[in-house]
């Protein structure tokens, strides 16, 4: 692991000019920088949710299905008014820059997020070249899951009573059999989480990669803020540059220790890529996609 912070900026911008692929791993700490709220730890929830706060509820409670069918208007109340947080956010400079460094490479980019918040895309990032491995806000499903159905949910609005933090009438339903909708994401004890989407995203994810592979396309790894709580981004980075090969970029501002021989620097993501970026020169021959 790279300690010097000058050293590993210097280290994480030759990497990323000398790669011809570039993945894009990215948990929480990515959206902050764009306004979105950060729950980390309970007072972190709280502060963005102060009417949960006074339920007592943490995040990893509040974000369970159950409360869909024990309280649909407080489910819909947390889902919603995320919904149009997430809607109505810009996402910040950093994603443009990662944009632009990523097509220009030869064997192109991908991402792999945890978020559910739609804001890769919304930067213009490919549909197609984006895993999000716990599903997506924009997306809903049967909360019986009674056909099997996903669905875009731009059509559909939540108005939340802000004071009272309840959806108002009428909330998402299920376009196939009316009963209440949920959004396609992956919760906390969740077992009707409809999983299709995602796992068509991750085949997609590992035919890029066994392109990578046999064409022996030099990769680099850029992580930003995701953290050890829950490991998904993490471990899918370490797992990627360890089986795959290549330099892993790790940035987080509190928790950006590695493996040994990667970098970790302790950056918010904006920061992070701006400093490493900046003075990045040759951003890649062609566009062209392999996989």
């Amino acid at each position: 692991m790279t300690t010097n912070r000058e050293t590993g900026l210097q280290e994480a911008a030759r990497a990323v000019e000398e790669s011809q692929a570039l993945l894009i791993t990215a948990g929480a700490g990515m959206g902050v920088d764009s306004g979105l709220p950060d729950f980390r730890g309970p007072q972190g929830f709280w502060r963005a949710y102060p009417a949960i706060a006074k339920l007592g509820l943490s995040f990893e409670e509040m974000a369970n299905p159950s409360w869909f069918r024990t309280d649909p208007h407080l489910a819909w109340a947390f889902y919603g008014h995320r919904l149009n947080l997430y809607r109505k956010s810009v996402p910040h400079a950093g994603f443009a820059r990662l944009l632009e460094v990523g097509a220009a490479k030869r064997g192109g980019y991908f991402v792999f997020t945890s978020n559910v918040d739609g804001q890769f895309q919304k930067a213009g990032f490919a549909e197609e070249r984006i895993v999000e491995c716990h599903g997506s806000i924009h997306h809903f499903q049967c909360v019986d899951s009674c056909r099997g159905q996903i669905w875009p949910a731009d059509d559909q609005t939540v108005q939340v009573d802000e004071t009272a933090f309840r959806a108002r009438e009428p909330l998402p339903c299920c376009r196939e059999c009316g009963a209440l909708a949920r959004p396609n994401i992956l919760m906390f004890g969740d077992w009707s989480w409809l999983d299709d989407r995602a796992a068509a995203q991750r085949r997609r994810f590992d035919d890029w990669l066994h392109g990578l592979a046999r064409s022996s396309a030099k990769l680099t790894v850029i992580e930003l803020g995701a953290g050890s709580s829950i490991p998904t981004v993490r471990l899918t980075s370490e797992w990627v540059a360890n089986t795959v090969g290549g330099t892993l970029i790790r940035i987080n501002p509190r928790e950006c220790e590695t493996p040994p021989d990667q970098i970790g620097l302790p950056y918010g993501a904006e920061e992070g890529i701006r400093r490493i970026f900046g003075s990045v020169k040759n951003l890649g021959s062609t566009s062209r996609q392999v996989g």
